[in-house]
C-alpha cells in the first residue's frame, strides 16, 4: 500500500481544518467510526463533530485533567454540556503519559520517557497517544479495532493518526498504523 502523509510547515491551530478533513477522508476510506480528539475547552471537538456529522461516528473528546484548573485549562460545565448536546462523549481523567506523582518529586518516570519519545515526533503525536489510552481506559473506545486520534500543539489540531489502541496497562499492544498528518 502506498499512502501519503501531510506535513505542515508549522505546528498550530491554523492546521485544524485540514487535519480534521484529512482524518475524515481516511476514516471513510478505512471504515473507522471511532474518533478521539484532544479538546481543552471543546472548540476542536465541535469542529470534529461538524465534519464527522454522521451519527455512526463515536466522537470522544478528552480534556485536560482538573489538576490544571489554576492555569485556566479545564473545561467548564457549560463547555462540557455543549459537547454532550452534540452527541460527543467527554472524558476528563489522569493523564496517561504526563504529570502525576513523579512530577511532584521532580523525577522522570517511565511515562515521562515514553511521552518525551513521542514529543520527538510532535506535541500532537504525544497527545494523540495519550488521549487514546485515556479513552480506552475509560471504556469509551474499543481496543479491538482501529481508531483515529486527533490532537495538536497548544490549541487546535495539527496531528492525526490511525491507531490500534490499547489500555494503558497493556501499552505494548498499542500500534500506530498510520500518520495521517503532523507538523514537520
Amino acid at each position: 500500500m502506498r499512502k501519503s502523509i501531510t506535513y505542515f510547515e508549522r505546528p498550530g491551530p491554523e492546521n485544524t481544518e485540514e487535519t480534521i478533513r484529512l482524518a475524515y477522508e481516511r476514516a471513510v476510506e478505512l471504515g473507522i467510526t471511532d474518533i478521539v480528539v484532544a479538546s481543552t475547552h471543546g472548540g476542536t471537538a465541535l469542529k470534529v463533530a461538524e465534519v464527522f456529522k454522521d451519527p455512526k461516528f463515536n466522537i470522544v473528546a478528552v480534556t485536560i485533567s482538573e489538576g490544571y484548573k489554576e492555569e485556566g485549562w479545564t473545561m467548564t460545565d457549560e463547555e462540557r454540556a455543549r459537547l454532550k448536546e452534540r452527541g460527543i462523549k467527554v472524558f476528563t481523567g489522569t493523564h496517561s503519559l504526563s504529570g502525576g506523582v513523579a512530577e511532584a518529586f521532580g523525577r522522570p518516570s517511565v511515562k515521562d520517557i515514553i511521552a518525551q519519545t513521542f514529543y520527538r515526533f510532535s506535541q500532537g503525536m504525544k497527545v494523540c497517544v495519550e488521549v487514546l489510552l485515556m479513552a480506552a481506559d475509560a471504556g469509551l473506545i474499543p481496543v479491538d479495532r482501529e481508531v483515529i486520534a486527533i490532537a495538536g500543539t497548544e490549541e487546535g489540531a495539527d496531528t492525526a493518526i490511525v491507531v490500534k489502541p490499547s489500555y494503558s496497562r497493556k501499552f505494548r499492544s498499542l500500534k500506530i498504523r498510520e500518520i495521517i498528518c503532523m507538523p514537520r
